[in-house]
């Protein structure tokens, strides 16, 4: 068998033909990325771990039979160490796989390694990893965009074909875009959290990082839908998202244009010039293009902020030094354990993040922040639903600049927080977007934008985002070094 029918950039469907018509077979998959990784990685840090051997699935013939994947450090999988790239849990191994890992192997995906975070998904340029910075694939002097800033990196660079992260405000979206792939961030409890670690478990979800919207929407087949482990999934079974997305759009489409986030202060003038030529496009295919208002919009960044921070503090009281984890060698008492193993085992962005979220919780301050932010989650929630009367899906920008250098914001941890401006409401609000490629700035960074749809519109968010990708070609666009 030969190599040279696989490409760095093949995408999931790509191999699959190739796996069909016997041209190669699955260990030359294997061989072929672990390879890239050991050729690249050293200079992007995607991956915290490749394993070796790789984990092989169980069906050579599932909806991804023998291909490989990445997995961001927060998802459970069984007998390999799950840090959340953090010093807390840095020699920790799960003692079972999430549901999302045990769906992959059961179609035959192959995990080849663990991908690198911000700690425990709090930031958004995988600059807070107790572990080390990953770059950029497209500039290396810039960041990856994050939480899941390894996961977008290793695709980008074509490490591997698909990759799966966590979005909590945009943590999937937001590395999207930076490095120029697809991110889809689906309907809350349409792919189980059992096994993801959590960070704000109301609004936490797994999403897929791919090439292309196809590769998304055949993962997400292969991931998605109820579990008996996770009371907050919806009650949808199997289903193929692929079956319909025939590149076409859809008869008699109305997108809505939220003027609020395309033309906020602040916003890059090459990132609005690329989504009003994509836009264009949709006008130019008959699609009803209608401005909308989402006046909550200015509220949800600081909503978020508040939710996220006090249920982060919540979830992370259970890293203590006793049940597992690091424990600190610096104590003469109880009180001693628990207090340093925690300021020694978090970083500063997870302590701040914890200090804020207890201080919103606490008696006298729960009413004014927590109580207020949860009235404004549910009418950010009933203005999505109210837009939605009247079109089908939604355009927002995915990031309001590119990706920026490294410590950028290293003053300015305000700023850093804003990246999340146009995400986190559409996880405050439960519903689905996908990140496409919509351009480059003239630095050549990658451009993206969000669709986004109501609840459970993963279907017509996969077809509009198929059928774009048929116009276009940014996504056949890839960092030169990586070629």
């Amino acid at each position: 068998m030969k190599t040279n029918t696989i490409t760095p950039f093949s995408t999931i469907h790509t191999l699959k033909n190739l796996l069909s018509k016997k041209k190669i077979d699955t260990k030359e998959i294997h061989d072929f990325y672990k390879e890239r990784f050991k050729k690249y990685d050293n200079e992007i840090k995607s991956s915290l771990e490749i394993f070796e051997p790789v984990v092989a699935g169980e069906n050579n013939n599932g909806l991804l039979g023998g291909i490989p994947g990445l997995i961001k450090d927060n998802i459970c999988q069984k007998g390999k160490i799950i840090s959340c790239a953090s010093k807390i849990l840095q020699n920790y191994k799960a003692p079972y796989d999430a549901t999302v890992i045990e769906r992959l192997k059961k179609e035959g995906a192959v995990i080849i390694g663990r991908a690198n975070m911000d700690e425990f998904a709090m930031g958004s340029s995988t600059e807070t990893s107790a572990l080390f910075k990953t770059k950029n694939p497209w500039d290396f002097t810039k960041v990856p965009g994050g939480s899941s800033g390894g996961s977008a990196a290793a695709v980008a660079a074509g490490l591997v074909p698909f990759s799966l992260g966590s979005d909590t405000g945009g943590s999937v979206r937001q590395p999207a875009a930076f490095c120029g792939v697809v991110g889809l961030k689906p309907t809350y409890g349409l792919i189980s959290r059992y096994g993801l670690i959590a960070y704000a478990s109301s609004i936490d979800q797994i999403g897929i990082f791919s090439h292309t919207v196809f590769d998304n929407a055949l993962v997400f087949s292969a991931i998605s839908g109820f579990d008996e482990h996770d009371a907050t999934t919806l009650k949808k079974e199997k289903y193929d998202y692929t079956k319909h997305l025939d590149g076409k759009l859809p008869e008699n489409l109305t997108i809505g244009i939220v003027e609020e986030a395309l033309y906020a202060e602040g916003m890059n003038n090459e990132i609005v010039a690329a989504i009003e030529q994509a836009i264009s496009l949709f006008t130019k295919k008959n699609v009803t293009i209608k401005k909308i208002k989402l006046p909550m919009l200015s509220y949800t960044a600081a909503c978020y902020f508040i939710i996220s921070r006090a249920e982060a503090a919540s979830n992370l009281a259970r890293f203590d030094g006793i049940k597992y984890g690091y424990r600190t060698a610096d104590a003469k008492n109880l009180k001693d354990i628990y207090l340093n193993s925690r300021a020694e085992g978090f970083g500063q962005e997870v302590q701040t993040r914890i200090m804020v979220g207890n201080y919103v919780l606490s008696a006298g301050h729960a009413d004014e922040f927590y109580q207020h932010a949860k009235i404004v989650q549910s009418r950010l929630g009933d203005e999505f639903d109210n837009a939605f009367k009247s079109v089908d899906l939604l355009i927002m920008p995915t990031h309001p600049i590119p990706a920026f250098s490294f410590d950028t914001f290293e003053g300015n941890k305000l700023q850093m927080d804003l990246q999340d401006y146009f995400t986190c409401g559409i996880n405050l609000a439960k519903i689905p977007a996908i990140q496409v490629p919509c351009g480059f700035t003239k630095s050549n960074l990658p451009i993206g934008m969000q669709l986004v749809g109501p609840q459970c519109s993963e279907e017509l968010l996969f077809k509009v985002g198929h059928a774009f990708q048929q116009e276009t070609d940014f996504h056949l666009k890839h960092p030169e070094k990586f070629k």
